[in-house]
């Protein structure tokens, strides 16, 4: 059975999803690639790759080290069968370098309830959020997930709340500095800023309300069962929990947010939505109903081009 399979943590499915992603990603591209080939454009495509595929082991890492899920391959999988099946994803460069830098973020706050270092974590993760939000403006939002974590864990050092400001002037003085000496001149807040758009008519293509309501509607499924698990969970481990629930509705707000709707903006949301639904997998009951939810996944990606 295929739940059986990645109920467990063995290179061979890092592998196979690493090798599901890439084949999706190169033929999502390929296209494009030799109608406008350059050597620069090569490049950059293989350096997305590079990016979307050490994300996933990133977000293997995080649920790991903080024990957000079992040691399963439902997370990595979970993560790539979705974010394949839109292939406004797979044709972003920005989201997908802006989603790794903001799981980097992810990595230092949760990491906070060890409270070592508690300093140098909130700025690296407030860096990494302010050069995600250069790709991508609306990432800048995950700045809240930053003072969420110094509320849960750090909350009574006043100097604290004061890092992600200096972490924020800190990107501001090196991009600005990169674009005098590299450019002359200054970096305009045209230029970082993506303004939002509300027109959600793209929503009404198959080919991407389809992968959306299914996304949806596992949220919906599992989140009940989150809440179960952090109801048992104890105290130390109840911060954590939430840092990733909140993650979830920032991501979602990101998306409503987001300058364009084709599928790209809901890759943040995928991180918390894969550590989630990995939970309600690994529990050991309704394997029959959790077998068929898995094919489906699956079977979506491959579908969805044969057929719209």
């Amino acid at each position: 059975m295929l739940t059986s399979f990645f109920s467990k943590s063995k290179p061979v499915i890092f592998l196979t999803v690493v090798i599901f992603m890439a084949v999706f990603y190169v033929s999502a591209n390929v296209q494009a690639l030799f109608q406008e080939f350059s050597t620069y454009l090569l490049f950059t495509k293989i350096g997305v790759l590079a990016s979307f595929l050490v994300s996933v082991l990133i977000l293997d890492f995080i649920a790991k080290k903080n024990e957000l899920t079992k040691r399963s391959g439902f997370k990595i999988l979970i993560f790539a069968l979705c974010a394949v099946s839109f292939s406004g994803i797979l044709k972003d460069n920005q989201v997908i370098v802006a989603n790794l830098c903001v799981l980097l973020a992810l990595r230092r706050i949760i990491s906070l309830k060890s409270r070592k270092d508690v300093a140098l974590k909130i700025f690296d993760a407030t860096f990494w959020i302010c050069i995600a939000s250069l790709f991508y403006f609306w990432a800048i939002l995950f700045l809240i997930i930053v003072y969420a974590g110094i509320i849960f864990h750090a909350v009574n050092y006043f100097k604290n709340w004061l890092i992600p400001i200096i972490g924020l002037l800190i990107v501001f003085v090196l991009v600005t500095t990169f674009h005098l000496v590299f450019h002359d001149d200054f970096y305009s807040w045209s230029a970082w800023f993506q303004e939002s758009s509300f027109n959600f008519e793209n929503y009404q293509n198959l080919s991407l309300l389809i992968p959306l309501s299914v996304l949806l509607a596992i949220t919906f499924w599992t989140l009940s069962h989150y809440f179960k698990l952090f109801q048992k969970s104890g105290i130390r481990s109840r911060p954590t929990y939430m840092l990733v629930f909140i993650t979830l509705l920032i991501s979602l707000s990101i998306a409503i947010f987001s300058p364009v709707k084709d599928g790209s903006e809901l890759l943040f949301f995928l991180v918390p939505l894969s550590i989630i639904t990995s939970n309600y997998f690994e529990n050991k009951k309704d394997r029959g109903f959790k077998e068929t939810l898995l094919i489906l996944l699956i079977l979506m990606p491959i579908l969805m081009p044969i057929f719209f």
